[in-house]
């Protein structure tokens, strides 16, 4: 019996490596691909993994598809007072958009990667369906929901059953991989690697400090910002105003080069409307339906309904009053564990 061909991207890290052991385990032939986004991309790691457990590693320049779908998103989004999602983009366009295309090419029967999500067959929907990880903590299903439905019966998530990093962890030490095992977690925008986005905003695109008003709702003066794109939306320090009780920065003023900021009150929202919506699961009636909403990868999701604006916007109704949600961040939307779709906040 024919071998089932999978192309896994493989950064380099502890998770795409141990998902490269898994699926060879389980009799994948792999092929490891890594994806040379910009030039901090580092193939070495990956492809000494691939050569230690015997699969084929390949590398694939795709900095000028990462330069235009995601670094000038990123740039363009913040000239407008918006706070976008890299990772979010980075899947839309790239990891599940140009790499899928590539595994077709290569005639892999599969496409994986080592996000901490699954992939299944649910019968009450009669689809393949995109769910959370058993690891609550690492699940990262939020940066995935761009994914189209017609690929998820060809997305394998080796890791999407492991209840902790450290198991992914062991099993690179008990095989060996020892350069990887032991790398700690990416947590930052992987262009900018010094964390500085705001340098690096003004070095690469049309975005200079431009002083204006901080204002409240009602119009009031309270003092100077340094520019719209050194603040986001929910923010409290580092305004250099004082007031008798706490602000936050509830939106921007982009015409006026204004900053508004409000009371804690004034932070919360009962409803949102998201475009560029994707939903996962092909025959459900979203009209009115209760779901779980996350506004933000690390916030804790809320309950609302959804209402149908036209196909491409959604009305999200909060049941209780949602703090700091975002302009550019992704809210997305469950049912239990199962994603349901999800879009961007306007």
């Amino acid at each position: 019996m024919k071998k089932r061909r999978v192309l896994l991207g493989m950064s380099g890290g502890v998770d795409s490596s141990v998902s490269a052991l898994l699926l060879k385990n389980e009799g994948y032939e792999v092929i490891g691909v890594t994806l040379s986004l910009s030039n901090y991309t580092d193939a070495k790691d990956a492809k000494e993994v691939c050569d230690k457990i015997g699969i084929e590693h390949i590398s694939i320049d795709m900095q000028e598809s990462f330069k235009k779908y995601v670094i000038n998103n990123f740039i363009d989004c913040y000239s407008k007072a918006l706070t976008p999602n890299p990772c979010i983009e980075c899947n839309r366009k790239l990891k599940f958009g140009e790499m899928y295309k590539k595994a077709k090419e290569l005639n892999c029967d599969f496409l994986a990667t080592g996000h901490y999500a699954k992939t299944e067959y649910d019968s009450n929907y009669n689809q393949f369906v995109l769910r959370k990880c058993l690891n609550e903590n690492k699940d990262q299903s939020y940066v995935l929901y761009t994914m189209k439905e017609e690929i998820l019966d060809k997305v394998l998530f080796p890791l999407g059953n492991f209840k902790s990093k450290e198991e992914i962890r062991k099993i690179a030490k008990e095989n060996n991989l020892v350069n990887v095992a032991n790398k700690p977690d990416s947590e930052d925008i992987c262009f900018i690697p010094d964390g500085n986005y705001k340098r690096f905003l003004e070095n690469n695109g049309n975005i200079k400090p431009k002083p204006g008003n901080i204002v409240m709702n009602d119009g009031t003066i309270l003092g100077k910002h340094s520019g719209l794109y050194n603040y986001t939306i929910g923010q409290r320090k580092g305004m250099g105003i004082s007031y008798k009780e706490p602000l936050f920065v509830i939106g921007f003023n982009i015409n006026k080069n204004e900053l508004i900021v409000g009371t804690m009150k004034d932070a919360f929202k009962k409803e949102a409307i998201i475009n560029n919506v994707n939903i996962l699961i092909k025959d459900i009636n979203i009209e009115n339906l209760r779901v779980a909403v996350k506004t933000r990868y690390s916030k804790k999701a809320s309950f609302a309904r959804l209402n149908i604006i036209n196909e491409d916007k959604i009305k999200i109704n909060f049941e209780e009053p949602e703090k700091s949600l975002t302009p550019g961040q992704s809210a997305v939307f469950y049912l239990d564990d199962i994603v349901v779709g999800g879009g961007i906040i306007e």
